[in-house]
């Protein structure tokens, strides 16, 4: 036997160690440096405070972004020819890089508590002793890893093809082909199969959440409410959000004697008027939007001083802190109205079809506009408007103010706009000069004013018009403030003076805060209440006042009733 041939074979350990070299050797210094930026950047706060798994997702894109960056302008240098350094010099910056980026990376995950705790400090929550920058770091890399083996995948479908239509065409055409085909054929993966899927499993799990029905909610015996046995709609086809928000609210007995206090004769007030209309109720949103308005009449909702058409979130949910206290300060004498258009979330729904809801929006404006404007005006309710979140920006598109400039409404209250919201950015971008994009201030502010945590609706010299528009909403809400543009441009609202719920420690860098501000939406339901996306009841009051000028209500009853609702939210 030739032990000497033998021994000259390469061992499978040697392989196995040549193998690694190559591959970890094929990252790029100039990817990594760019990239570690980007992964340092990404652990500075943004708006919510985000727990150590989300982090290490942005923390993972960002790296991967910066690394893609990194290559691409390392590509640029040896498209234009300029200098290359040596081998032996280039394995030596190389390592430098390595150790260089190490040492950042380890710098920075040790800060992450300390960023992330100048958001919870202005919204007031206790602050964390530690990030997890370990496990942060290391789901991080694990995250680039695979995004950057999926590049490398890409780039090998593009060869291939490519090579293949070298045969038929000419090489610049082939190329260009092939890497058509290549993205045509990945993004059909990625939007055909999982995000599809993942859409459909999301909405499945939403729909069999809204199914559910609470023992504790029990079908309402009085018949005039929604979903009784003297109603046109099923309790069962409500939806979860809609017994919910029929089943809850405040009596007329309990508006009552928050109003009477100590008298020995409580105030006379009669229970609101709730109607809702699940998805499950009708196959259109036409449809559903008719039974609303049938409903509406048949409950008694016409007969009412004052009528809100309100456009629920993405799951059919219609805020308690935004309708309780209004049905308080109206005194009992309002009627609601709303139709379910989704299981979906809000920022789920912006995400992946903005327009979502818009149909049914319209449907039920028109229904019950159209309806009211028949009535004689000495005896129809006063009409408003009001949507949170989704709800916001169907609410505004589900109006022409060409259509109702004759015979025009009270008034609206839209909460928590989504950054697509069309009037919101357009009265947004017409701004007064001077006046924050957090908080703007629109031409005389006698029809439409902006308030956030401190009332700033008592605008000293303005009048109100008669319609009456209020925007509530916070700087610390990503899904007003999300801004796609912010992938190169610093966003208005980050400009001087900030909005006192944002970390003063945050900063704004490409690429990275848009990375950033898509988590927060995700989260932005997360924060305490009177933050980020969860609006306060005591805020609500302010704008309701502000939008309705209920009569009989003092100052007095005002700080009163914050009172009431701060303890129940």
């Amino acid at each position: 036997m030739d032990y000497s041939r033998r021994s000259s074979a390469p061992s499978s350990q040697s392989l196995s160690t040549g193998y690694r070299a190559r591959h970890w050797g094929s990252f790029s210094a100039a990817g990594l440096l760019v990239g570690v930026l980007f992964f340092a950047v990404s652990l500075t706060p943004s708006l919510i405070p985000r727990p150590y798994l989300i982090q290490a997702v942005i923390s993972g894109f960002s790296l991967a972004a910066g690394y893609a960056i990194g290559v691409s302008l390392r590509w640029l240098w040896s498209f234009f020819e300029l200098p290359e350094p040596t081998a032996r010099r280039a394995r030596t910056l190389k390592i430098a890089a390595g150790i260089v980026c190490i040492a950042a990376a380890a710098v920075f995950l040790w800060q992450t508590a300390g960023w992330q705790n100048t958001v919870r400090d202005v919204m007031g929550l206790e602050p964390i002793e530690s990030a997890e920058p370990v496990k942060l770091g290391v789901l991080a890399a694990a995250i680039f890893i695979v995004l950057v083996l999926l590049a490398r995948l890409f780039r090998a479908t593009f060869r291939v093809l490519s090579r293949w239509l070298e045969y038929f065409l000419t090489r610049p055409i082939a190329r260009a082909l092939g890497g058509l085909a290549a993205i045509a054929l990945f993004w059909s993966v990625a939007n055909g199969v999982i995000f599809k899927f993942a859409l459909h499993a999301a909405d499945s799990s939403f729909q069999t959440l809204d199914a559910l029905i609470d023992p504790d909610v029990a079908p309402p015996k009085d018949p005039v409410k929604t979903g009784s046995d003297a109603s046109l709609l099923r309790w069962d086809d409500l939806g979860r959000q809609g017994r919910q928000f029929i089943a809850s609210g405040p009596t007329g007995a309990e508006i009552g004697a928050f109003f009477g206090g100590e008298a020995p004769d409580p105030v006379r007030v009669p229970d609101p008027v709730r109607v809702y209309v699940g998805l499950n109720s009708a196959e259109t949103a036409a449809e559903r939007a008719k039974l609303a308005l049938e409903e509406l009449k048949r409950a008694g909702g016409f007969d009412r001083k004052s009528l809100i058409i309100v456009v629920p979130t993405g799951t059919g949910w219609v805020d308690p802190a935004a309708l309780d206290p209004l049905e308080y300060l109206l005194h009992g004498d309002v009627a609601s109205v709303a139709v379910q258009y989704s299981y979906l979330t809000s920022w789920l729904s912006l995400l992946v079809e903005p327009g979502y809801g818009a149909d049914a929006a319209d449907a039920l404006f028109d229904e019950v506009y159209g309806y009211w404007t028949t009535l004689p005006k000495e005896r129809r309710p006063k009409l408003y408007l009001h949507g949170l979140s989704l709800g916001a920006m169907n609410s505004q598109a589900s109006v022409n103010l060409f259509n109702i400039i004759s015979d025009p409404f009270q008034g609206a209250l839209w909460s928590g706009p989504p950054f697509p919201s069309q009037t919101w950015l357009s009265v947004t971008a017409d701004r007064n000069a001077g006046s924050p994009a957090w908080l703007p201030r629109y031409q005389d502010s006698s029809i439409i004013r902006f308030t956030s945590q401190q009332n700033a609706l008592d605008i000293p010299g303005a009048h109100w018009g008669a319609m009456r528009i209020v925007y509530l909403q916070y700087a610390s809400d990503p899904v007003t403030f999300f801004d796609p543009y912010s992938v190169y441009r610093e966003p208005e609202w980050m400009k001087a003076p900030r909005g006192p719920d944002v970390s003063p420690a945050f900063r704004w860098f490409p690429v990275v805060t848009m990375l950033q501000l898509l988590a927060d939406m995700a989260l932005a339901t997360t924060s305490p209440i009177g933050y980020g996306h969860v609006y306060a009841p005591e805020h609500y009051i302010d704008a309701w006042m502000a939008v309705t000028d209920p009569q009989g209500v003092t100052p007095e009853d005002v700080t009163r009733l914050k009172a009431h609702f701060k303890d129940r939210f």
